[in-house]
């Protein structure tokens, strides 16, 4: 295995009945051998449960919010980025097993893999203690982020538009350039072009996910410009 053992990566507030669950959830498709499982159902799962406890969040909490402005915070919370930001919070990097070829090319610091081991890791809290497990993980870890914005943002995908049309660049072109893994766990990869700058990609688990992600990528592009 590269990288650290599972059973050292502590999640607060709750310990495993079953540890298994969390290894999985911490194996990355490429270090799979044998009868190994990846965490890539777990993946799934898991951003299904963040949405909903998420939801539930904004609701209690925005009671004076319309559902476009909610829904935009959602999109927000459950982004690769917010993930990722957790996953640091927790130090769950080091402890995914992955290949060696995928840690020499970077495995170990890119946001995709390290967002979807935290998402597999609230699927594995889920399956080992219930909802009420996952919940309480969710709520500490992510109150923080719901706290730093008073306003709900602008998705991505709005804001580029936006800064486009501002500078007189026609909107934003986005395109699908291809789809991995399995049925029950799809990947697309998007990429977005804006006149005068190279394409930015994004990839997520639906098409409309993948595009916020290459938005985000694009603003990110020129913001350093």
């Amino acid at each position: 295995m590269t990288g650290g053992s599972a059973s050292f990566l502590r999640i607060p507030g709750h310990d495993f009945h079953r540890p298994e669950l969390l290894k999985q959830a911490l194996t990355h498709s490429s270090s799979v051998r044998g009868q190994t499982v990846s965490n890539q159902r777990m993946e799934f799962l898991g951003d299904r449960v963040l949405g909903l406890v998420v939801a539930r969040m904004l609701y209690e909490r925005f009671g004076g919010e319309e559902e476009g402005e909610m829904s935009r915070r959602h999109a927000a919370l459950v982004r690769r980025d917010a993930l990722a930001r957790v996953a640091a919070d927790i130090g769950l990097a080091p402890h995914i097993d992955m290949s060696p070829a995928e840690e020499q090319a970077g495995g170990r610091s890119n946001p995709g893999i390290i967002a979807d081991a935290c998402e597999a890791v609230i699927a594995a809290l889920y399956l080992d203690g219930g909802i009420k497990a996952a919940e309480d993980f969710i709520i500490r870890c992510w109150t923080p982020l719901i706290d730093e914005d008073a306003s709900p943002p602008k998705d991505a995908k709005t804001e580029l538009q936006e800064w486009a049309q501002a500078h007189g660049l026609g909107l934003p072109s986005y395109r699908q350039v291809d789809r991995q893994g399995k049925d029950h766990a799809p990947v697309f990869f998007v990429e977005v072009t804006v006149e005068g700058f190279e394409a930015a990609a994004g990839s997520a688990s639906n098409k409309r996910a993948a595009e916020q992600e290459a938005a985000g990528a694009m603003l990110s592009r020129i913001n350093k410009t």
